[in-house]
């Protein structure tokens, strides 16, 4: 079994590499700007003969797309730079994935939805209807998988799979990976004097451990190579936790774990500021219903509880 993981070198992708690995398989990562070569491939994924070089010589029989754009502020400086890597290079990879045979699973969003209040949860079946750019392009990116595989007919049918996953929070190698992960920092700052910082408190976050991704990627992987009638299977899925929260409720967490006051932090119920580029959904809360009835496990960490222990912050 060998496996290929894009974006390999993310918050995701180390941990996706991680659980294959475990899983029993043969792993091979791809990245760019933090590729390290043998163990990392550096693949331009804007170039289609790249990406042939590269399932020619890894030969895999699932890949894990989890290389994207996926910050919504960077996405709005960036449109072009953007749709290229979320929807062209997506196309690229699952027209030669599905004439392959290959399995590919694409990780994309919540944010696909457009998270009006009273909406959530959204089910696989919900209609899409991004409100912002990331959002658009992550869509693209569905509707590219969908439309390779559809042309391939049978003999790929069931292999093309879009898994869409809410904030992701994780091991990092720094917290600005992870729009959770940072809010620690954030916590810090509002320890100096004459703090005043702004924290959303209108926006509802269903953050989401990068390890039960991961996991659920390569349960799902092994569930697609050993199903025989593939044309049953779902072509969209969804994982999440049911962990709620703010982000300002997210800050008072970490500032209880740490047994630090958090008066230099204001909570802001405004919601989103009209004038803002980038408009942000009130709550995408994602079903993973369609993902039990798969038989795969959906479980989830506890997120205080895996933030205590990487905080250190134990108590007698």
């Amino acid at each position: 079994m060998a496996a290929l993981i894009t974006g390999a070198t993310g918050l995701l992708g180390r941990q996706v590499t991680k659980a294959f690995e475990r899983g029993g398989w043969k792993v091979t990562g791809t990245g760019y700007t933090r590729a390290s070569p043998p163990s990392i491939l550096k693949l331009d994924l804007n170039s289609t003969s790249d990406i042939e070089k590269v399932l020619e010589d890894v030969k895999p029989s699932v890949v894990v797309h989890c290389a994207a754009n996926r910050f919504p502020d960077k996405c709005d400086k960036d449109p072009e730079g953007t749709r290229a890597l979320n929807v062209a290079a997506t196309r690229a990879l699952a027209k030669l994935c599905a004439a392959n045979s290959i399995v590919l699973i694409y990780i994309s969003t919540d944010y696909v939805f457009p998270g009006t209040e009273g909406d959530a949860p959204y089910h696989v079946t919900s209609e899409p209807k991004p409100s912002n750019l990331y959002g658009e392009t992550k869509l693209g990116g569905e509707k590219a998988v969908l439309e390779e595989y559809e042309k391939q007919g049978d003999k790929s049918s069931g292999l093309g799979v879009v898994l869409r996953v809410p904030v992701l929070y994780g091991e990092a190698e720094s917290p600005a990976e992870s729009a959770v992960n940072v809010l620690m920092d954030a916590v810090w700052k509002a320890q100096e004097k004459d703090a005043s910082i702004k924290m959303d408190h209108w926006a509802i976050r269903y953050p989401t451990n990068t390890e039960d991704v991961a996991r659920v990627c390569e349960e799902l992987a092994k569930k697609i190579l050993d199903t025989k009638d593939r044309k049953s299977l779902p072509k969209i899925l969804q994982f999440s936790s049911e962990d709620r929260f703010t982000k300002y409720e997210i800050c008072k967490l970490f500032a209880e774990i740490m047994g630090l006051p958090l008066d230099g932090m204001v909570a802001n119920a405004e919601g989103n500021d009209p004038k803002a580029a980038v408009q942000r959904p009130y709550d995408c809360h994602l079903s993973s219903q369609a993902l039990k009835d798969l038989g795969i496990n959906t479980s989830t960490m506890d997120f205080k509880g895996w933030w205590r222990r990487e905080a250190r912050a134990f108590r007698k």
